[in-house]
Formats: structure tokens, C-alpha cells, sequence
């Protein structure tokens, strides 16, 4: 599987598993577990969650899925910009790591800017670095500016990602903030890369499915890969994990992304960052 690299030199499958709305019907957490652990079978071992997925939720299902295994999966979370000062982001680990029944985060991420001080939350950050329940830290939608005034707060340059909206449909990232990133070596990861299915009914990605003999979420991923982002499709259906682990090995030729281009065309200027 393709891999990305993180500032601490650590490696990382390029296609994740994003986990936003499970935990949310108790009817689904089996099917949700066994989704998770066939993406972790398939070489898929980077798994996306936060507090704020079914209100904790999503964190319960993960830490049933990966028992017994948490040392083969890179564990990510994300706290509530709320809950986002010194001491809070303490204790919001705390309860993220007793949800996932784990010792420790492999990364954790501001899940948006907030009103707490940039230089609390990275305080916080860094004590969760130094007595071991967390590994590293970042940020989500984040845009320009914001990382401008993240680079100024002390231990500010230790921001190892960027996690952001970003797929075909809107590349509005692609403008500055990809580019700015990479010169912080700083991982782009793409929340939302198939646009919660929203351009996957395009004529366009199902002639480029079938000339590789994959699936349009396959092409629509390999997409968001091209430029070295990391994409955490979210999948609850086994069939779609297994269609979304074939989109690392495709190379998208010339002509693919000159008829992707004509249809969801790259940004001409700077604009607000999109969110979910």
C-alpha cells in the first residue's frame, strides 16, 4: 500500500479509516467492528475518530474493534475546541483513551479553532507528549492564517498534520494551504475525500473506474492521494472497505486528471476554507 510520511519519520498507509457517525445505533456496532478490522486486515491500520463522533461513540467501537490489537493500528483522535485549554485537553484524553480502552493516542488533533489560547491547547499537547498518552499532535481544519499563528506559538513547529475537507469536488486547499503544509512538513489529511458520496454518481469517475478496473470511490481517492495527503474515508460496509484499500495502487495518468479538471476544475483564487 502507498505510504505517507509523517515529520517524526513514521510511515503511514496513505488510505485510512475514518469513523464519523458510527457509535451512533447500537444495532450497527457489529457490522461497524467487523468494517474496522477487515480495513485493518487490509493493510488500512491509521483509524480517524473524536469525542465529538456519537458522542463518544464511534471511540466505544473502535476500542472493540482494535482489542488485541492495538499495537498494529495509529490510533487518532480529536478534541472539542471547548474543551481545548491546558488542562482540559488533558482530561479529554483521558476520557477519549478510557473509551478506547488504550493507553496511549498515536495522534491528537484541535478538531477546529477555537477560543482557548493556540499556546494552552499546545501546552496541553505537549504534556500529553511528555507522560506518554499521547505520541504527537495536530490540528483540523486549519486554514492559512490559522497556521500562520500556530507557527508562532511556542512548540508550535511540533504540528505534525492538517486534517481538512478535501476531495474532487472541493479542492479550494489546493490554492495555498497543500503547498504550505508540505513546507512545514506538516501531513494534509483529507476528511470526507469522496464527498459523503456526492460526486461518485459522475459519469467521469465511473469511465475512469472502468478503464482501471476499480471502483469510482477507488478513482475518487486516488485523487486526494496524488499530492501526497493521507485520505480517511469513512466505511461501514465491508464491500466498500475493500473497493476504498484498492484506491493506493492506482496511478491516475495525464489524461485522467485533464478530464477530471474539466469537470471539477482547480480554484482560480483564495476562498474560506469549506467545513463539515
Amino acid at each position: 500500500m502507498k505510504v505517507v510520511s509523517l515529520k517524526t519519520g513514521e510511515k503511514l498507509p496513505a488510505v485510512g479509516l475514518g469513523t464519523w457517525a458510527m457509535g451512533e445505533r447500537s444495532a450497527a456496532t457489529n457490522d461497524e467492528i467487523k468494517a474496522l478490522q477487515l480495513g485493518l486486515d487490509l493493510g488500512m491500520t491509521v483509524i480517524d475518530t473524536a469525542e465529538m463522533y456519537g458522542d463518544g461513540g464511534a471511540e466505544r467501537v473502535i476500542g472493540k474493534a482494535i482489542a488485541g490489537r492495538r499495537d498494529g493500528v495509529y490510533l487518532v483522535s480529536k478534541v472539542y475546541p471547548h474543551n481545548a485549554s491546558r488542562d482540559g485537553v488533558v482530561a479529554a484524553c483521558e476520557r477519549s483513551l478510557r473509551r478506547l480502552a488504550t493507553d496511549r493516542l498515536d495522534l491528537y488533533l484541535l478538531h477546529w479553532p477555537g477560543s482557548e489560547p493556540l499556546s494552552e491547547t499546545v501546552a496541553g499537547f505537549e504534556q500529553l507528549k511528555k507522560t506518554g498518552k499521547i505520541r504527537a499532535w495536530g490540528v483540523s481544519n486549519f486554514d492559512v492564517g490559522d497556521m500562520a499563528r500556530l507557527a508562532r506559538v511556542p512548540d508550535g513547529d511540533q504540528c505534525v498534520a492538517n486534517q481538512v475537507l478535501y476531495h474532487l469536488g472541493e479542492r479550494g486547499i489546493e490554492w495555498q494551504l497543500v503547498a504550505d503544509n508540505q513546507k512545514a512538513d506538516v501531513l494534509t489529511m483529507a476528511y470526507s475525500p469522496l464527498g459523503q458520496a456526492s460526486i461518485l454518481d459522475h459519469s467521469i469517475l465511473a469511465a475512469i473506474g472502468r478503464k482501471h478496473a476499480v471502483s469510482a470511490a477507488a478513482i475518487a481517492l486516488a485523487f486526494v492521494l496524488r499530492n501526497g495527503a493521507m485520505a480517511i474515508p469513512k466505511a461501514a460496509s465491508l464491500d466498500h472497505v475493500r473497493a476504498n484499500a484498492k484506491a493506493s495502487v492506482i496511478v491516475l495518468d495525464e489524461q485522467d486528471l485533464a478530464e477530471m479538471n474539466k469537470v471539477y476544475p482547480p480554484p482560480t483564487r483564495a476562498a474560506p476554507l469549506a467545513m463539515l
